[in-house]
């Protein structure tokens, strides 16, 4: 149940760069956050209509949830390396990436016509 959602002002890259990475980021947050992978979720929104600071200079919003509780500690580290990584493959400064964390409750959170709570 971990989600890495991730929109972007910046064309995609080819289709293998783009796979690449989602495996990356979910490699990374099943790691950061101490869960199986296979309850990891990624998504990538390319060519977003975006601005930050004024300007449509290249940007990206990542939206990270999580059932649970994810420290400061935790958000710091992940916030330097999905912005290293968002880097990397996009292009985009980290200076013009934002990161959303949010805990959600186990009740609030549906699959497999369930809920995590």
């Amino acid at each position: 149940m971990p989600l890495i959602k991730v929109q972007t002002s910046v064309t995609a890259p080819d289709k293998a760069e783009v796979e690449g990475l989602l495996k990356n980021l979910s490699g990374m947050l099943a790691h950061h956050l101490g869960k199986p992978e296979s309850y990891v979720m990624t998504a990538f929104e390319p060519g977003v209509a975006m601005t930050f600071a004024g300007t449509v200079d290249p940007v990206c919003y990542i939206e990270i949830k999580s059932v649970g509780n994810m420290s400061s500690g935790q958000t710091k580290t992940m916030s330097e390396e999905f912005c290293q990584q968002i880097n990397k493959t996009l292009g985009v400064p980290k200076n013009r990436i934002y990161i959303e964390f949010a805990d959600a409750k186990g009740s609030m959170w549906g699959w497999n016509g369930s809920t995590f709570g």
